[in-house]
């Protein structure tokens, strides 16, 4: 995709719209661009451009009174500029949102271990039979822990971890 088909102010609205949109997962008005990007043109000129940028497939308009969001083309190109503007590697809100994502990652992988653990001193605890009926498994729950309104779910999640178990 070529990022010279928009002209330079094309390109920095595309870039405001994806980033302001990423944050709020709202429609991005005219104004609001205007503001963030710093552009010394009116709204209306910024609804021209939005027009052009809508018509190219860059943004759509979920309905007529609302801002702009950005299309699957539009994150694409946004991407391109991005990276093509900035060879010293990724923009500091992409650094922020990927370690962020790490850090919940780490922390469900450091919950599912220890989850494990558990699993695995009960099941030796009490010595389950192969085949656990699932009041047996209800009882093992409460055991476990006080959430009773996810018993069902944990029943599975107990069921698909223990034959993992017998098969270890």
């Amino acid at each position: 995709m070529n990022p010279d088909i928009l002209s330079i102010r094309q390109r920095e609205i595309l870039d405001q719209l994806v980033k302001e949109y990423i944050n709020s997962a709202e429609p991005i008005s005219s104004e609001l661009l205007r503001k963030k990007a710093s552009l010394d043109v009116s709204s209306a000129t910024i609804r021209n451009d939005l027009q052009e940028l809508t018509e190219k497939g860059f943004v759509t308009q979920p309905h007529k009174s609302a801002g702009r969001v950005p299309t699957e083309k539009g994150y694409k190109l946004f991407i391109e500029i991005t990276f093509s503007e900035n060879s010293n590697g990724f923009p500091d809100f992409i650094v922020k949102e990927v370690e962020n994502t790490r850090s919940k990652i780490e922390k469900e992988l450091q919950l599912a271990k220890e989850l494990i653990q558990e699993l695995e001193q009960i099941h030796s605890t009490l010595n389950l039979p192969h085949h656990i009926e699932e009041n047996s498994l209800f009882d093992v729950l409460r055991i476990v822990g006080p959430s009773r309104i996810s018993y069902k779910k944990n029943v599975d999640i107990m069921r698909e971890l223990l034959d993992g178990f017998e098969n270890f």
